[in-house]
């Protein structure tokens, strides 16, 4: 009888065991989920120039090209450090290097070296003024874009707006679903500028840029874009 009662038991556990990993294992229940994406783009007028002055030196010794190069950066600095007013114009070096020349039968000739001044900011007129008192500097190229604080401006304005448009569209999908509106999931929020930047290559010197033969330079606009994507689910 004892025996009898434990193989009912026994049995019983069994069952109870089965049910439980069968709904472990069973498959979870299909859920009302919806992937989609938005995005905005904003256009914004160019509101910094870059300007960047270079000088090339060569020479058989490459101590005194660098010496060249240095004194001819030390000189345009000397000019332009007092001009200087962040955001309207600011200043930095650029490339500064040496390179051997060799002959056709590789063979050292000299040196040749490269060094480069970049102005930058919102006060063109400065800048390109500023370019044009530089004796030692060539003008190499211009370029044009967004400061950091009208990128973020056009940025906040074009996220507001893809949010907006995901939301929209979201709120459409699960209507026309039949269900009452949704939930948000995994959101993915990514920020770019596509140009144009409209850079260009300089011919002319930087006198060319003076006051009494100034080049004109008229920026562009830049697209600012943001993209939301990710997942909503029905309720």
């Amino acid at each position: 009888m004892k025996n009898h009662l434990k193989l009912i038991a026994f049995g019983a556990f069994m069952m109870g065991a089965s049910a439980a990993f069968a709904q472990t294992m069973a498959p979870a229940l299909p859920t009302q989920r919806v992937s989609l994406a938005a995005s905005a783009t904003v256009q914004v007028p160019q509101d910094e120039l870059t300007l960047t002055l270079s000088t090339q030196r060569e020479g058989v010794n490459a101590p005194e090209v660098q010496s060249q190069l240095k004194a001819a950066l030390d000189a345009a600095l000397t000019l332009v450090k007092p001009q200087t007013q962040s955001p309207l114009m600011s200043v930095r070096t650029g490339r500064f290097g040496l390179s051997p020349r060799h002959d056709r039968n590789g063979k050292l000739v000299g040196w040749q070296g490269t060094a480069e001044l970049v102005l930058q900011g919102n006060d063109f007129v400065r800048i390109s003024q500023m370019a044009g008192q530089l004796q030692t500097l060539s003008v190499a190229s211009v370029s044009f874009g967004l400061s950091t604080q009208l990128r973020q401006q056009a940025q906040a304005q074009a996220q507001s707006q893809a949010i907006a448009q995901f939301q929209k569209s979201a709120a459409e999908i699960a209507k026309s679903f039949g269900f009452d509106g949704y939930t948000l999931g995994e959101i993915n929020v990514n920020a770019n500028q596509i140009g144009p930047v409209r850079p260009y290559m300089m011919a002319a010197s930087a006198r060319a840029m003076a006051d009494e033969a100034p080049v004109p330079m008229e920026a562009g606009l830049s697209n600012v874009s943001v993209n939301v994507s990710g997942s909503v689910q029905l309720k």
